[in-house]
């Protein structure tokens, strides 16, 4: 469990490191769209949107059905609920650090008060 866990963070995580893969995230939350439109929304090859499509697929966040002569893709069912309790647990622990920080700043200060 725990692999597979971090396997998925690892792909997801790869697949958002990309600008234009978030992107064709934000366009998919718009609207299904083909590979074709996605290629000329970015300006880019259609060869070059497929690799994208397929990393983003490749980590759920992504779905894709071909119709015809047509790949249509879509947000994936996965969502980022993983990502998002994975962060959420690191921005715990940060607010944890800064708050016993700030503890140990504030008691030094009055310490300080203490000893003028």
């Amino acid at each position: 469990m725990v692999q597979y866990a971090t396997a998925r963070l690892d792909a997801s995580f790869a697949a958002l490191s990309d600008a234009t893969r978030r992107g064709v995230l934000e366009q998919l939350e718009r609207r299904d769209a083909s590979i074709t439109d996605l290629a000329e929304t970015f300006h880019m090859t259609l060869t070059g949107m497929k690799k994208h499509v397929g990393v983003l697929e490749q980590a759920g966040l992504v779905t894709t059905q071909k119709i015809g002569r047509v790949r249509t893709c879509r947000l994936g069912l996965g969502g980022l609920d993983a990502e998002a309790a994975w962060i959420e647990r690191r921005r715990q622990i940060w607010d944890a650090r800064f708050e016993a920080l700030d503890k140990v700043v504030e008691d030094l200060k009055q310490k300080e008060k203490v000893d003028e």
